[in-house]
């Protein structure tokens, strides 16, 4: 009798994820260490698309959950984490000044927000997850370029997957940062080309029309909703493993058109 109370229980508590079409064709090669996933900001989509992929690939074993935001956020984050998720909670995170909603760009975004609160689900739930901040926090010395805070980037990346040895690890981030190989127009690799390809499998989100909240300038009059040009199916959907850009990434993850998702302390 108990042992059937508790199974039920179990049953209960076992989260149903939204799978994405193609997403278990992302793990076929047992080499794959890191799955990339490279958005345009601002959109509502994307996020919730991770979180999915997170939630079926957490089925199968640990993830490292590895997150677009400041470093300096790490504690912030293991605090949420530790949470009921309640109003209290997310006060002390939106506290926070990633979330300030005059330099909201698109990353610290509702739909950013939504995404933690179902990772905490999926983590209250029992699924075994690490929740790591990717985004140097610390100045760059003058002289120092992009290209330095990509290889901080990496090694950020590097140390999340450092702590689970044996977990996937699950990057969300800016589809340049997501980039495999070195960029003519930039002159230098992104994060994602430190690491080696062999264990690397990364994604750009489709541009299938639709809006973004985006920042052109320094101050809060600068944002607000921007459309997106169409420059993919509209109609596909999922992951699609075809290669872009002469290997800068792996393939697109197709998700139609966005919507573009305001600051979440707005």
């Amino acid at each position: 009798m108990i042992s059937s109370l508790l199974a039920a229980v179990a049953l209960a508590q076992t989260p149903v994820c939204a799978p994405i079409a193609g997403a278990d064709l992302l793990w076929e090669d047992p080499g794959v260490r890191f799955v990339f996933v490279g958005e345009t900001h601002g959109a509502a989509e994307p996020p919730v698309a991770f979180a999915e992929m997170v939630c079926a690939r957490s089925a199968a074993g640990p993830v490292v959950v590895a997150l677009e935001m400041p470093a300096a956020m790490q504690a912030d984050l293991d605090r949420w984490f530790a949470s009921d998720g309640g109003p209290a909670a997310r006060h002390a995170l939106l506290a926070h000044d990633y979330w300030d909603v005059d330099h909201a760009d698109g990353r610290s975004s509702a739909a950013m927000l939504a995404m933690l609160e179902r990772l905490l689900d999926l983590a209250a739930a029992g699924r075994d997850l690490t929740i790591r901040a990717y985004q140097p926090s610390d100045r760059r010395p003058t002289g120092f370029d992009q290209s330095y805070y990509e290889v901080d980037m990496a090694r950020l990346l590097i140390d999340a997957a450092a702590v689970r040895p044996e977990a996937s690890v699950l990057a969300l981030g800016g589809s340049l940062h997501a980039m495999k190989t070195f960029s003519p127009r930039h002159g230098f690799l992104f994060a994602a080309g430190h690491l080696n390809p062999a264990h690397v499998r990364s994604l750009v989100v489709a541009h299938q029309g639709g809006s973004v909240w985006a920042c052109f300038g320094p101050t809060r009059a600068d944002c607000g909703v921007r459309e997106l040009s169409v420059g993919f199916d509209p109609a596909r959907r999922g992951v699609i493993l075809e290669v872009q850009q002469d290997g800068s990434w792996d393939g697109l993850l197709a998700l139609g058109p966005t919507t573009a998702s305001p600051p979440a302390a707005q």
